[in-house]
């Protein structure tokens, strides 16, 4: 039942609480729906919401223009009464908020009533006003001239980009005459969507965007939305000034024709973001800016090493913003994310760093963290601060050369996935049994402590005679794989003991610990004094700087800058000395204080 009599009277921030309260209640009306019918019920859902918000926005204005019409081939489903007034309420209320944040709350409406399969196979995530307006911003003083630049958006969703880059286009052409200024928008302003129903979302905000100008110059708006899958499109000649947008994430099989075309930029499996990344480079002319919303994880991830390879080579960065929260930023995404600008065909240069952080009422701080550069070869994990204190470490850090195949480590996982060899886990001692090494054993305090004290976890392992491949007979150092920025370490490190393998023979680590082990023989640098560097503050400051994700892995340990191995004896003789950690902490600041060892 529609409870609005009347959306011009009410006020903006309770037009927003009344999209969201109805939005919810939308959601859950979702989740009782069979899943094959999920998709038809969303649309509908949402059809209605877009239809009341036109309705009450041509009531408003005095005008009757029709809503621009949906592809006759997309299927929407009837929904129930209950439904219906929802939409209706939701809709009206959405006309009372400026056109950038209600298309986001309806997008995000569109997008959590979604089939999960659905959602993940589109990877559709929209992205909130005030990072698009960010991101612009960054584009700007990337070089980009809105009176002028052509512009594509090759995964514009529900419009959250083409939105404002219509609404900034519009503004740079005041002085022009309407038909001219509606003209120019129109070849220049371009959108790819695979989903057709998000495909008319964009447009319908388009013309909501424009419809003021659409009114002086006398005509409607055409479609500036081309429905289509952009990983089969084909580049003009002539190419884009700035190709922008949120591209969707998540891993993808590519069709054998679309891993050739595509293969300068992956090794491995592909991500449907860095996809699109290499796609927006072929789209882009030389001198042009690329702008996009990413995850973090591929500034140090083993499998985007060709494509910052690529990005390092044709379109270096040229500034950065790190967003600061994981939550509460796209709605039902947890992954650390970034805004980033490059521009093509230039040679690598400084690039800024700034850490963006929400406020309360939607809108963000921006704060410079300082510089970087990208190392030599640019494949290699891209070390960049976070936060201004940063800054001057990353500086000295990136000088330094030594790595841990310096040391005489390289790093594994521990080989033991326990819910796959779970008839040979065991509960007490005995003979042919050994040790099982979970993650708990490494403590926060850098100690190691023989504990299996979660649920399912047994402290022992009896290898079967084919699973001797498990067993680690060698002194070495663990280190947790899996660690959050909000916690206060994310290097959580302890060297197992000699004197704990002497007395069992022998071990099995698993699989949630890095083993980081002896290359060849004896190491150049002791396990312990390498604990010790690895849970340093200094230490885990650098990490933070490379890492883009929860995930600790081998390939950024191994990329880690270290200070040159004769260095640690000094170290050495302080764990020898038992020295306190206080002590141990300020002679490693004292490793990185020279920058070059």
């Amino acid at each position: 039942m529609n409870l609005i009599k009347d959306a011009r009277a009410i006020p903006e921030a309770l037009a927003r609480a009344i999209v969201a309260n109805g939005s919810s209640i939308a959601r859950k009306l979702a989740s009782s729906v069979e899943d094959e019918e999920r998709l038809g019920f969303a649309r509908a859902v949402v059809f209605g919401v877009v239809s009341a918000y036109w309705k009450e926005l041509q009531t408003v204005s005095g005008r009757d223009w029709p809503l621009c019409e949906l592809q006759a081939d997309v299927g929407v489903s009837s929904v129930p009464s209950e439904a219906e007034g929802q939409a209706e309420s939701i809709g009206r209320a959405a006309a009372r908020l400026d056109v950038l944040d209600a298309s986001y709350m309806i997008g995000v409406l569109y997008t959590g009533m979604m089939p999960a399969r659905y959602r993940a196979r589109l990877g559709a995530y929209y992205t909130p006003p005030a990072l698009c307006e960010r991101l612009l911003d960054m584009a700007t003083e990337a070089g980009v001239d809105w009176r002028s630049a052509r512009v594509l958006d090759p995964a514009c969703g529900g419009g959250a980009f083409l939105a404002p880059l219509a609404r900034r286009m519009a503004e740079s052409q005041k002085a022009t005459c309407p038909k001219i200024a509606l003209k120019n928008i129109r070849h220049r302003l371009n959108g790819f969507e695979r989903d057709p129903f998000a495909a008319w979302m964009s447009q319908v905000f388009l013309d909501v965007t424009l419809e003021d100008l659409c009114s002086e110059a006398g005509v409607r708006l055409q479609s500036l939305v081309q429905v289509c899958d952009s990983l089969e499109q084909v580049p003009t000649s002539e190419g884009f000034d700035l190709v922008v947008g949120n591209p969707p994430y998540g891993r993808i099989k590519l069709s054998p024709e679309l891993r050739k075309k595509f293969r300068r930029s992956l090794y491995g499996h592909a991500n449907l973001y860095g996809v699109f990344t290499d796609l927006a480079l072929r789209f882009t002319r030389s001198g042009g800016v690329i702008a996009c919303v990413t995850p973090t994880s591929f500034l140090a991830g083993k499998y985007f090493k060709a494509l910052r390879g690529l990005l390092g080579r044709e379109a270096p960065p040229v500034s950065i913003d790190f967003i600061g929260e994981r939550k509460g930023v796209f709605t039902d995404v947890l992954q650390e994310a970034l805004l980033a600008t490059y521009r093509c065909g230039v040679d690598p240069g400084v690039g800024r760093v700034h850490y963006t952080s929400g406020r309360p009422d939607g809108s963000i701080k921006t704060t410079s963290a300082g510089a970087f550069k990208l190392p030599e070869n640019p494949d290699q994990p891209w070390l960049m601060p976070r936060t201004e204190a940063q800054d001057a470490l990353v500086s000295k850090t990136s000088k330094l050369p030594y790595r841990l195949a310096d040391y005489g480590y390289t790093v594994s996982t521990g080989p033991l996935v326990w819910n796959r060899h779970k008839p040979s886990l065991r509960n007490r001692p005995g003979k042919g049994r050994y040790p099982l090494v979970w993650a708990e054993s490494v403590r926060s305090e850098g100690v190691f402590e023989f504990r299996a004290e979660k649920r399912n976890h047994k402290p022992y392992f009896e290898p079967k005679a084919d699973e001797n491949w498990v067993v680690t007979d060698f002194p070495c150092v663990l280190l947790q794989r899996t660690t959050a920025k909000e916690q206060c370490r994310r290097l959580i490190a302890a060297e197992l003991p000699t004197a704990f393998i002497e007395k069992h023979g022998a071990v099995v680590i698993e699989n949630h610990l890095n083993m980081i082990k002896p290359l060849d023989g004896a190491p150049r640098v002791a396990p312990a004094a390498l604990a010790v560097l690895l849970n340093s503050n200094v230490v885990d400051q650098v990490f933070r700087c490379i890492n883009g994700s929860v995930a600790v892995s081998a390939y950024e340990l191994e990329a880690l800058p270290l200070p040159p191995p004769g260095d640690l004896k000094r170290i050495e003789h302080l764990v020898k000395k038992r020295a306190t950690r206080e002590t141990l902490e300020r002679a490693v600041e004292r490793l990185y204080s020279n920058g070059t060892g």
